[in-house]
């Protein structure tokens, strides 16, 4: 088992100047943005500008900052090497190109899987996944007014070991699959789980097919965290959680071969590493 603490490798920090390279204060057109994160595949960005100023990543409007002026803004697995957040209020504007660090992802494989999990094909099991895709997509779709993720993450778990790395690309039963989208964090089956953040739940659901129990937090302008197989969960949707705040128990439905927790984020449909965000704190 290793701490909550450790495992923060490849977790940077960077700020972006609103000032232009020379320059003593922005333009009269320009609004004041100030930006740190992870910058690389997987990452994130943190942005201060001013309150309520349209959000666009590369040329698309995606989100508000909120009240404070903070935002959000994540780099799926397989972002580009550069990406544009621009912010924008009345007829002022700024830019600031990132560049995103590339990421060598592992390989793994994972046996034993029942072949419904991997292959299905039962025609009744079809419609059942259509419909939790369905469902699930409905919840990633929240959109709370709020800024929950300004003092980053905890590990929801107080102890464990990380049995397979967000972004390895996943061997099913000899099968390639899609990456893997989600931190496995092995602990004992009953282990407590606990919200890594400020949010509201907006998803709940017991049985999944793949997922099991499945618990979605909204922590803020369409980020969303995920946590997979539990056996337990003592949330309800629409329940406001705190940091630290009970969540449920580790398990192992859905499709698992050992009791575990598999952390996911997402954000406007890109796919995070959640574990960048431990210890982060917004400008």
């Amino acid at each position: 088992m290793i701490g909550r603490r450790a495992l923060l490798l490849g977790v940077g920090a960077v700020v972006a100047s609103p000032h232009r390279l020379g320059a003593s204060a922005p333009a009269r057109d320009e609004l004041d943005l100030v930006l740190n994160g992870a910058w690389r595949q997987g990452g994130y960005a943190l942005g201060r500008t001013e309150p309520g100023a349209l959000i666009f990543v590369d040329g698309e409007a995606l989100s508000n900052a909120s009240a404070d002026g903070l935002f959000v803004v994540g780099f799926d697995r397989d972002a580009p090497a550069g990406v544009e957040i621009a912010v924008r209020s009345g007829d002022r504007t700024t830019r600031r190109v990132l560049d995103i660090a590339p990421h060598d992802f592992p390989s793994t494989r994972v046996d034993g899987l029942p072949p419904a999990t991997v292959e299905p094909s039962d025609p009744a099991l079809l419609a059942r996944i259509q419909q939790e895709v369905a469902v699930k997509t409905e919840a990633f779709a929240s959109d709370a007014d709020a800024d929950d993720f300004r003092d980053g993450f905890i590990w929801p778990l107080e102890a464990f070991r990380i049995s397979s790395e967000w972004g390895a690309q996943r061997v099913l039963n000899g099968t390639p699959a899609r990456p893997h989208y989600g931190v496995d964090l092995a602990a004992p089956a009953g282990t407590p789980i606990r919200a890594p953040a400020d949010g509201r739940v907006i998803f709940v659901r017991p049985d999944m097919h793949f997922e099991g129990g499945l618990t979605l937090i909204d922590h803020g302008q369409g980020l969303i965290s995920a946590y997979l197989h539990q056996s337990q969960q003592d949330v309800a949707s629409g329940q406001t959680v705190r940091r630290g705040d009970p969540l449920g128990r580790v398990g192992m439905t859905g499709r698992a071969t050992g009791p575990h927790l598999c952390w996911r984020l997402k954000w406007r449909n890109r796919n995070l590493d959640p574990s960048l965000l431990i210890g982060a704190h917004a400008p």
